[in-house]
């Protein structure tokens, strides 16, 4: 089921988060986005920590939105995406403001879904949307039980469009997901749920 208008929520923020198949994933939930969308999107990608990230050069080439790698206390405005940088958790704050850490370990992996999302939950509420796309493990199952205790939305990518179920898997078993749609309708799900614009 998608979602056929804007559901009385004033979004602000999007976070979106991928592990393994994120590239390709992360690529076309963003380029149909247009310029001026109405939200902050915020990215947490698993990296090899040991190497510098072209996530943020590569995503900002095949998008319309300008693409930033989060620096600690940056503003978050809409219409841009903020990468989490190699080994890092990427935090938002309620003052629309960017933290990294560089804490433990979650799910054997920094940056980590589950922290990114319960930040949303706290700064943000019912004005928050996580999306869960393609990858192993189940980094972000936890982090959508935030979202939606604090009255978020959450979409995550279907099994027949993701190269890996894991993360998406674990998130529908947790019975608190809104939408769960094939890779190609997510961009449109945003754009009405965020600027009200009807579904394809």
């Amino acid at each position: 089921m998608k979602p056929t208008r804007a559901i009385g929520k004033d979004f602000e923020i999007v976070a979106i988060a991928a592990s393994a198949g994120g590239l390709t994933a992360l690529t076309k939930v963003l380029s149909p986005l247009p310029a001026g969308f109405g939200a902050a999107v915020v990215v947490v990608q698993h990296l090899d920590p040991r190497h510098r990230s072209l996530l943020a050069q590569i995503l900002g080439r095949r998008t319309s939105l300008p693409v930033r790698e989060a620096a600690e206390g940056a503003r978050l405005e809409p219409g841009t995406v903020y990468v989490a940088p190699p080994d890092r958790h990427l935090l938002v704050n309620s003052d629309a403001t960017v933290s990294l850490s560089k804490s433990e370990l979650v799910h054997f992996t920094r940056p980590s879904a589950d922290l990114l999302f319960e930040s949303v939950a706290h700064a943000y509420g019912e004005r928050g949307i996580a999306v869960v796309l393609t990858g192993t493990g189940s980094d972000g199952s936890m982090g959508i039980l935030a979202v939606k205790k604090r009255g978020g939305t959450v979409i995550v990518q279907d099994e027949a469009t993701s190269e890996f179920f894991g993360m998406p898997s674990a998130a529908i078993r947790t019975g608190m997901v809104d939408f769960v749609l094939a890779l190609d309708e997510i961009p449109g799900a945003l754009r009405t749920l965020v600027m009200g614009e009807p579904a394809d």
